[in-house]
């Protein structure tokens, strides 16, 4: 796909189709309003006989308007003006993709990015219009024998600037966007790998791939031996059951000053996971090759900072294994010892998310972190507290745990903080260990992360809890790319502080 941005009139593009906007009770966007004056009332009159009242997603499509030099016009429900919000203009921007890829017009002058969002610039939303747009277009059809194409797909989008002094801003959101869109692709095309293929050998592979595509990349793969070396028990308790090999993957992205510690990203890398001899209800068993949506948002986002070239330290680790049954399967009332010496009871094989992040979040301490962020797909009862929509989000910092809640409200991808206190810690109390690695039916996502903080202690740490954003069910199977865009703009506000300039 193709995207740029360019300053002019609506009516005076030659171009295959103009989107505008149209708010409820019929009212028309500026730029309407211009196609509407230029073509002597032919939008307007349309309207008032009821063919579009501007209602949320709805769309009009129109033919040869007098007096513009466009071959059609879309019009674009936008809702009501004063709620149309972050929510609402992504909406827009992925039905005006969806739409006209399906009805074979190859490109589009969007003035989509005119409109008001409360709080956002023009970069901002050109930034989130390249995001809605590749998300409106992904399909995941690698394994399909007979891909359906589009006839003639939608392959360029030219995005409205109101003058041409905001071109360099507008460009660069462009460039921004599409790196951000590739890094979910990527995150999402890992994802929905099945389990067969996408094994911890494959994601090591990937690493390399990136690797060498990008100049400041650098990475370190250990081994089973070299995790046995380092005593990461917990780790190589979860890897037992499997017969593919347990990866610890590092990658290591240094283009800022030296002096400049890293941020650490930590993304679980369970490619399936059957609950081992705590085995899984067999119903939606699939859907657990998204166990390893973690990792694959840090790949994401890795690709993204290096596609942008960004003058800053990040380290994405994933420690990357199967959770599979069998006769070497660690086995619930086993005791081993993790990379920092804490003796683990396993009550349940299932939770053995954080059994391979409590080592890769010790691990991470070699690397002299400014902050440590893990993501995890790490329990359904973050899903029954919160739902779908956002991330849960837990951690030892506030300043850290402020500045991803306000990423996650610029972004659009949004987390919501849970309480982390000590009362919680005594449940993952062990009458045989230091710990154990479950406590109980009540408040499941507090008491994993209370689990992780034991591990976190000598560094700045934040949990995303991402099990009921990750992927989607039913219909719309498939993985959603959460959350890189999060992490992005979390990068992003950090740079900024820091007085960082792209």
């Amino acid at each position: 796909m193709e995207f740029s941005v360019k300053s002019g009139s609506p009516e005076k593009q030659r171009i295959s189709c103009v989107a505008v906007g149209i708010y409820e009770s019929r009212k028309l966007s500026s730029s309407a309003q211009i196609l509407d004056d230029a073509s002597s009332g032919y939008i307007s009159n349309l309207i008032r006989r009821g063919e579009c009242e501007g209602k949320l997603g709805q769309t009009l499509l129109l033919h040869n308007v007098p007096n513009t030099l466009c071959d059609r016009v879309l019009l674009i429900g936008c809702g009501r003006e004063k709620n149309f919000d972050h929510n609402a203009f992504h909406k827009t921007s992925n039905i005006l993709a969806s739409f006209l890829d399906e009805r074979g017009a190859t490109e589009v002058f969007s003035c989509l990015t005119e409109l008001h969002v409360k709080n956002c610039d023009t970069a901002w939303k050109i930034n989130h219009a390249v995001q809605a747009t590749e998300t409106a277009l992904y399909n995941f059809d690698q394994l399909k024998s007979k891909k359906e194409n589009s006839r003639r797909p939608l392959r360029r989008v030219v995005f409205s600037l109101p003058s041409r002094r905001e071109l360099p801003e507008g460009e660069q959101a462009v460039r921004n966007g599409m790196a951000i869109a590739s890094g979910m692709t990527l995150a999402k095309d890992l994802a929905n790998m099945p389990g067969n293929i996408c094994t911890p050998n494959y994601l090591a592979e990937q690493a390399r791939a990136l690797e060498k595509t990008y100049k400041n990349l650098h990475l370190d793969i250990l081994e089973e031996a070299d995790m046995e070396k380092l005593g990461m028990g917990a780790l190589l308790s979860v890897a037992r059951g499997s017969r593919q090999p347990a990866k610890l993957i590092c990658m290591e992205y240094k283009a800022g000053d030296e002096s400049q510690k890293p941020i650490v990203l930590v993304g679980k890398g369970v490619t399936f996971d059957s609950g081992g001899i705590s085995l899984k209800p067999g119903a939606a068993m699939d859907e657990m090759k998204f166990d390893m949506c973690g990792a694959s948002s840090v790949f994401g986002a890795m690709s993204a900072i290096s596609e942008l070239q960004l003058p800053i330290n990040v380290i994405g680790i994933v420690p990357a294994t199967e959770n599979l049954p069998d006769g070497l399967a660690t086995k619930p009332g086993d005791i081993v010892t993790s990379m920092s010496g804490t003796t683990i009871e396993i009550l349940n094989t299932d939770a053995e998310g954080r059994l391979i992040l409590c080592d890769a979040l010790t691990y991470a301490k070699k690397y002299d972190p400014e902050v440590v962020i893990d993501i995890a797909t790490l329990t359904g009862a973050c899903v029954v507290a919160l739902g779908s929509h956002p991330a849960g989000l837990l951690g030892n910092h506030s300043p850290l745990i402020n500045d991803l809640l306000s990423a996650g409200k610029t972004s659009g991808d949004r987390c919501w903080e849970l309480p982390l206190w000590d009362d919680y810690q005594e449940q993952l109390d062990s009458n045989f260990a230091d710990i154990a690695n479950i406590g109980g039916k009540e408040a499941g996502t507090i008491t994993a992360a209370c689990f992780l903080s034991r591990f976190t202690k000598k560094y700045r740490w934040a949990h995303l809890d991402i099990a009921g954003v990750a992927w989607k069910s039913g219909k719309e199977k498939g993985a959603t790319g959460r959350p890189v865009p999060l992490l992005m703009q979390y990068i992003f506000d950090r740079m900024a502080n820091m007085g960082i300039h792209q």
